[in-house]
């Protein structure tokens, strides 16, 4: 891992969580200062808890962010929410372009781009997911892929302080397979390669979080690969035990 970023370890906890969960959040926010030096911590719940996570966690270690948003700041789209909504939530950043928008809801690399802009518009960081499926690295197309999703999802004037790129392998998420840690080496070397080529200093310093199955018995495996700089967790992140483990796998 580049020396110099700080890791982050975001939660994604998808399509769960109830008022109830808002114990489970207490307990990360009580074990966040026994990692707080290793990582920055962000939960990312669903949208009908951000506020409420997020009024929670003011003055703590943890930030709250979001799932996903509209690209507009307003106007007639039933059942959407913007950034800027997002934002006046509370949330700090939001994940824009998973491989589950992409396949569930058919969000293009453009429209991926165009959230990613929102977000920016609205103050908040983007989390911008690129990933490839499992007939995809069948067929050896995963570099390919990943550079076309990085080069038309990623806007232009991206920084290290308003962008983070996870690479999340589709055939990983949920399935409790992940690759190894030299297939993670190899793909987050070619991400950087070309985040550095595209934006210059600001690429050598973007965070590039790893996603698909990370628990805490391969967290710190994970996390000690060069250009590794956190992970985006889905289940996991649901238990504060595991979330908080994952993070004190951090080198």
């Amino acid at each position: 891992m580049t020396e110099a970023i700080r890791p982050l370890i975001a939660g994604n906890w998808k399509m769960n969580g109830l008022k109830a969960s808002i114990a489970e959040f207490d307990a990360m926010l009580a074990g966040a200062a026994a990692v707080a030096a290793k990582a920055d911590l962000l939960v990312c719940p669903p949208a009908t808890l951000v506020a409420a996570f997020a009024a929670k966690a003011r003055g703590t270690k943890v930030a709250v962010g979001a799932q996903d948003c509209h690209p507009n700041a307003s106007g007639a789209h039933t059942g959407d929410i913007s950034a800027e909504m997002l934002a006046d939530a509370g949330a700090s950043a939001v994940i824009v372009g998973h491989s589950e928008r992409r396949a569930d809801h058919g969000e293009d690399d453009l429209l991926v781009k165009q959230k990613a802009e929102a977000v920016w518009r609205a103050g908040l960081t983007a989390i911008v997911c690129v990933g490839e499926t499992q007939a995809q690295r069948d067929a050896g197309q995963t570099l390919d892929i990943l550079h076309g999703q990085l080069n038309l999802s990623l806007p232009e004037g991206s920084r290290a302080a308003n962008l983070v790129v996870a690479y999340e392998p589709v055939w990983a998420i949920g399935t409790g397979l992940t690759p190894t840690a030299k297939d993670v080496e190899q793909i987050h070397g070619f991400i950087r390669k070309l985040l550095t080529s595209r934006f210059n200093t600001e690429g050598t310093r973007m965070r590039i979080l790893y996603g698909g199955s990370v628990k805490p018995s391969n967290a710190a495996e994970l996390m000690a690969v060069a250009n590794v700089n956190g992970a985006l967790v889905g289940g996991a992140s649901l238990k504060a035990a595991d979330f908080l483990a994952i993070a004190a796998g951090c080198p």
